[in-house]
């Protein structure tokens, strides 16, 4: 992937905090100490957590969103040296269907206040990271309803379907807002 005129070639260091989940359960993140949040395909995940632990040092080269996350590249675990580099799925290599990506996933509901807002690839708003590291996931233009609650130490609550693991906690919300005015996000479209 060759960067963009709004991406910048990046490169970041520092220890490893917390991973990042998506709501599938696979870890597509990890948070520095110094509060950077690095991004990678999910594709990576697996890789990455076998080479990289919670407390290694890191050097990451990627490209800056508009929102100034990283996403990564290329990551080296500077205490072993191993390094992880973003390739495709090999060509031919079988996705989950679609109907079968929701399948493990439960319904989940979380509070808490806000310590970071998520974004999509060009930088607009997507959710919240809780300052407990659970994610909250939401198309853009849902998470423009509520810009208001968009904001770090802010307390939200959410319900919806996701995961929880050993590396955190994440959900694709179906119902936003604040404790106690909780709106839903979908309408239910069965008679």
């Amino acid at each position: 992937m060759l960067p963009t005129d709004q991406q910048q070639v990046r490169v970041a260091s520092g220890t490893v905090s917390r991973f990042v989940i998506n709501p599938e359960g696979d870890v597509d993140g990890f948070v520095l100490h110094d509060g950077s949040l690095v991004r990678f395909p999910p594709h990576m995940g697996a890789q990455l957590v076998s080479v990289v632990h919670q407390g290694d040092p890191v050097r990451i080269a990627g490209v800056s969103n508009g929102a100034g996350d990283v996403s990564a590249q290329q990551i080296t675990n500077e205490r072993t040296s191993q390094q992880i580099v973003d390739q495709p799925p090999p060509i031919g290599a079988t996705p989950m269907p679609p109907a079968l990506r929701g399948a493990g996933l439960v319904k989940l509901s979380v509070k808490g206040p806000v310590a970071r807002v998520m974004t999509a690839p060009r930088g607009e708003p997507d959710g919240v990271m809780l300052a407990n590291g659970t994610i909250i996931r939401m198309p853009p233009p849902v998470a423009q309803q509520f810009a208001n609650l968009m904001r770090p130490d802010v307390v939200v609550a959410a319900s919806g379907y996701g995961t929880r693991n050993q590396y955190g906690e994440a959900l694709q919300a179906t119902a936003f807002g604040a404790p106690g005015n909780v709106t839903k996000l979908y309408s239910d479209t069965r008679n």
